[in-house]
């Protein structure tokens, strides 16, 4: 039987020291999950899995579960006596969350273990400038590079003047333009793709993700349909799946998500801008709405800083919980959140103090 070698599908060396932890027991990565059960992918092939009754009982969150993308711990290599049985989940290194439907505050893992984030956003009526900022702070968050891929060029007839509009919040992200009419339209996404790597496709239904990751598999295993007469895009995916590229490096397709509700966010990359502005204000707890000398006020009167972009600003920080906070204390509450299983501020303050040192 030939292997599989994991490594070309993200296996790096901190998942598999992690794994020597774990006695008798083997790794796989979770390729998509239909209820209860997971496919998996192992050096051996492709499985199917379940969580153990252990594992199921101790779990409270439910972001702890296994998710797309996820390198888990498991009892077998093949399911001869059944299904696998999933023991546990080796520690994320990134993770696009989104706040899960609904009243309740549960996080919901969209892909996991991702090196690249493709924003996908189509050049017709889908194009939304707010919504691009809102990608983008989940993405920064989530310790993935994002990357906004424009889709449908073909449909645009005003593409410089969205690209002008996009350079004002993409601020440091590769932005690329792609059609899926031509045989070489997606080669710019191609280039991202390499073994070991891990790509995720977010975006609003019907932007054209299915049809790029066709383009990257080489033959149309993913189903599309055409947009609707007004313009909208087509829900066809309907759950988060990883396909494996012949070539090398793995693609993760997502559900469409025309709103996404934020549970966390970076904001210091997603509105630099901003925050570079705020540095210069006469008052370093301004809340820039009415107070003297404030710079966010002055730049946008000035019309260099749109007022848009900055009630945007606001309203992301209401949602992400980090309203009337500047950056470094938004960091502050992450790193406290982040510790606080784990000795709370004690050792937030530790990890605060070596990382100051480091600057």
């Amino acid at each position: 039987m030939n292997k599989i070698n994991m490594k070309n599908l993200g296996l790096s060396e901190r998942f598999i020291t992690e794994s020597t932890m774990y006695r008798d027991l083997y790794i796989g990565r979770v390729v998509s999950q239909y209820k209860n059960i997971y496919k998996l992918i192992t050096e051996n092939g492709e499985l199917a899995g379940e969580v153990s009754g252990k594992f199921r009982f101790n779990t409270i969150r439910v972001s702890d579960y296994p998710a797309v993308g996820d390198f888990v711990m498991v009892d077998r290599l093949d399911n001869e006596r059944g299904n696998a049985i999933i023991h546990h989940v080796l520690t994320r290194k990134s993770a696009f969350i989104r706040k899960a439907a609904g009243t309740s505050n549960d996080e919901q893992i969209v892909a996991s273990n991702i090196d690249t984030i493709f924003i996908c956003m189509s050049l017709n009526n889908d194009f939304n400038i707010r919504r691009v900022e809102r990608y983008l702070g989940i993405a920064w968050d989530s310790g993935a590079s994002p990357v906004i891929v424009l889709t449908k060029s073909d449909l645009c007839n005003n593409l410089d003047q969205r690209l002008s509009e996009l350079n004002t919040v993409a601020l440091g992200v590769d932005v690329l333009v792609t059609t899926s009419m031509s045989e070489d339209g997606y080669l710019s996404v191609k280039d991202y793709i390499q073994p070991g790597k891990t790509v995720a496709f977010i975006g609003s239904s019907g932007v054209g993700k299915s049809s790029l990751i066709n383009k990257l598999i080489g033959e149309n295993t993913i189903e599309t349909k055409e947009i609707r007469s007004d313009d909208k895009g087509r829900h066809t995916t309907t759950r988060r799946e990883m396909f494996i590229l012949a070539d090398g490096g793995v693609v993760i397709d997502t559900p469409g998500m025309r709103e996404i509700g934020i549970e966390s966010a970076d904001l210091s990359k997603t509105f630099s801008d901003i925050d570079d502005l705020a540095t210069r204000c006469k008052f370093t707890d301004c809340t820039h709405t009415n107070e003297p000398k404030c710079a966010v006020q002055e730049a946008i009167s000035q019309g260099l800083l749109s007022s848009d972009r900055f009630e945007s600003y606001l309203k992301l920080k209401k949602e992400a919980k980090y309203e009337n906070l500047n950056s470094k204390q938004i960091e502050k509450n992450k790193i406290s959140e982040m510790f606080s299983s784990l000795g709370g501020m004690k050792n937030a303050r530790k990890y605060i103090k070596s990382k100051n040192k480091m600057r």
